[in-house]
Parts: C-alpha cells; sequence; structure tokens
C-alpha cells in the first residue's frame, strides 16, 4: 500500500466536478433493487453537475464524508463510499458503498471498505462500525461477512420501495475484530 488511501485494486480520493456523469450512473442504477435507498424521479445532468460540484467544494473530513472509489487499473469513477451517523463520544460510525456495474465483481467494494475501516479505526480511534443491508441483498450482506461485520438484528419490514416493505439486516465490526486479521498502518 503506497498510502492509507491506495489499496492493491483501488484508490479513494474526493469528489472532483467531472465526477458527476459517475454518480449519475450510480443513480441510474437505483432500479437494481439490491442497491436503492430509494427510487426518485429523473434527474437532469445540470442537477448531478450542481449536486457533484458542491460536493467537490466542501472541505475534507468531518463527521460526514463521501469518497470517490477509482479503479487503479484503469483511473475511472468505480463508485463512491461515504462515512457518516459518526457518534465520536460512543465511538461508532456508519458506513456504506455502492460500486458501478462495470466494476462489480472485482473486489472493489471489500478493498474500498477495509481502507475506509482502517482510517476510521487508527486515525480517528473509532472503536466500532455499523452498515444496513437490506435482507434480500445477499451479495452485500456476504460481502460485509466476509470483512468479519456480525449480524447484531433485523429490522422487519422497515423500509418501502418498489411497491413493498422489506427487512433491514443490521451488521458490525469493532475495531479488535478489523485489527484481529489486518495490519495496523505504521511508519515503516
Amino acid at each position: 500500500m503506497s498510502d492509507m488511501w491506495t489499496g492493491e485494486k483501488v484508490r479513494l480520493r474526493g469528489v472532483e466536478p467531472d465526477d458527476w456523469r459517475g454518480f449519475r450512473d450510480l443513480a441510474r442504477n437505483t432500479l437494481d433493487a439490491r442497491n436503492a435507498d430509494s427510487v426518485e424521479p429523473p434527474r437532469s445532468a445540470e442537477s448531478f453537475r450542481s449536486w457533484t460540484a458542491e460536493r467537490a467544494g466542501r472541505p475534507p473530513g468531518g463527521e460526514a464524508f463521501r469518497l470517490v472509489v477509482e479503479g487503479l487499473a484503469d483511473r475511472a469513477f468505480a463508485g463512491s463510499v461515504t462515512v457518516g451517523e459518526t457518534d465520536s463520544r460512543a465511538g461508532r460510525f456508519r458506513t456504506g458503498i455502492e460500486i458501478s456495474r462495470d466494476h462489480r465483481r472485482k473486489g472493489y467494494a471489500a478493498e474500498a471498505t477495509e481502507l475506509v475501516l482502517t482510517y476510521m479505526f487508527a486515525e480517528q480511534r473509532y472503536n466500532k462500525c455499523e452498515v444496513e443491508v437490506y435482507a434480500f441483498n445477499d451479495s452485500s450482506l456476504a460481502l460485509y461477512r466476509r470483512l468479519g461485520f456480525v449480524e447484531e438484528g433485523r429490522l422487519r419490514q422497515h423500509e418501502f420501495f418498489a411497491g413493498a416493505h422489506h427487512d433491514v439486516v443490521l451488521l458490525g465490526i469493532t475495531a479488535t475484530e478489523h485489527w484481529s486479521t489486518h495490519r495496523r498502518p505504521s511508519l515503516r
């Protein structure tokens, strides 16, 4: 790893104004119910340009942030990873990831999530990460379980979209659990 934000397959970087097409393509995949947060009416290209430009102008870090997942092989926009709902007193935060269709099944989601976990646990001193996943999203559930997340509960019929109510699975991983399978960053 050349730096904390670069793995073997992906690099996490700040949002740039030119990323609007990548975010538009992610939003177009909301009909892919495995990744849908909600189904919204179509947005204009200008809406995506202004949304992305506003995010590109935000200062780095903070209590909630979004980073672009860029594939090292092609230097292309591959998705985004978010950190939010931070609680510094309790030492926990939430994360989420979206990978574009063309970049799925390449290990990008796992590596991007691991980079975020390393940053939040090693540099920000958080103790626990939580995620929420739709119960029917077998791919995401398998991803988080492979990364060491443990199922902590289920919110029954918690979200409504695509004409039905859906269960949400809550998963979590502690810093100790993460470090049991990952090397801590070092100065050497």
